[in-house]
């Protein structure tokens, strides 16, 4: 697979916003797919945000492996970053969101509280790459429907303040993402949960690593949703023997198109794609 060169203007404009705008925030909220706690993570974050307080929040977790999600939330503790485990689209873990921010903050809070200030509402800004479920989060905190939610990636141009009650207020940003993706893996990873565009790689290849991946590290999940399917079978192998048994013939691009979406929809069971038993911990 050639390196994927995706960086469009906008991004390069959110990247240059996130850094000036971080000095009216109190605290970021780095959001990332649960099932790609580390590749969905943005790299230029880390060097815009400094030591600026922050929650990762674990999105989609229903679609993840939960062990997994378990044991990357203690993997970020141990690097001194609290982290949450949340379905946006459900809600779940939604109202843990703010009691954990006035954690983070607390030791500002009391200097505030000592210097004579009047409480004021948090202020935070949500960060993620594109169709993480920022504009989801969105929504289900303000309690209606006020950011425009997609499910490709690049939907939120604009940035906005949004407010949620008197304890919280969110500086919404569109999703950045890094200019390249020097490792293959990195970019595979993202594609088959929807992070980029899937003109960007060649299906058939997309669908193979998909399969690879379930046949590796989840036996038996591709028989359990396609009770025809061998898993035997390799890489092309098994995409013509699927391709058959669900009815589409020779049209393997089809079949493709299916399988890597009853991944996405979580169809052939919950899985995590970085798997914290590979992690570097140097």
């Amino acid at each position: 697979m050639a390196t994927i060169q995706w960086f469009p203007g906008h991004m390069a404009k959110a990247k240059r916003e996130v850094s000036e705008k971080l000095k009216f925030v109190d605290i970021v909220f780095e959001l990332v797919d649960a099932r790609l706690p580390l590749s969905s993570r943005n790299p230029l974050l880390n060097q815009i945000l400094q030591q600026k307080p922050r929650i990762i929040l674990l999105n989609k977790a229903d679609l993840a492996d939960p062990k997994q999600t378990t044991q990357w939330i203690e993997y970020f503790k141990n690097q001194g970053i609290t982290a949450l485990a949340i379905n946006a689209q459900e809600s779940q873990g939604i109202k843990q969101i703010v009691p954990l921010a006035k954690e983070a903050l607390k030791e500002k809070m009391a200097r505030d509280k000592a210097r004579g200030l009047k409480p004021q509402a948090i202020r935070a800004m949500i960060l993620g790459i594109p169709n993480v479920g920022k504009s989801t989060l969105l929504n289900r905190l303000i309690g209606k429907k006020i950011a425009q939610t997609g499910n490709k990636p690049g939907v939120t141009k604009g940035q906005q303040w949004l407010k949620l009650g008197n304890e919280l207020e969110l500086l919404d940003t569109p999703g950045i993402l890094w200019p390249k993706f020097d490792d293959e893996a990195i970019g595979m990873k993202l594609a088959l949960t929807g992070a980029i565009k899937d003109q960007l790689l060649h299906l058939d290849d997309l669908t193979i690593y998909g399969l690879d991946f379930f046949a590796r590290y989840y036996p038996g999940h591709i028989k359990t949703r396609y009770a025809f399917a061998d898993e035997s079978l390799l890489g092309g192998e098994l995409i013509m023997q699927l391709s058959q048994g669900l009815g589409f013939r020779d049209d393997y691009d089809r079949a493709c198109e299916r399988i890597i979406h009853d991944i996405r929809q979580g169809k052939l069971g919950r899985f995590t794609l970085d798997r914290i038993e590979e992690v570097d911990y140097e």
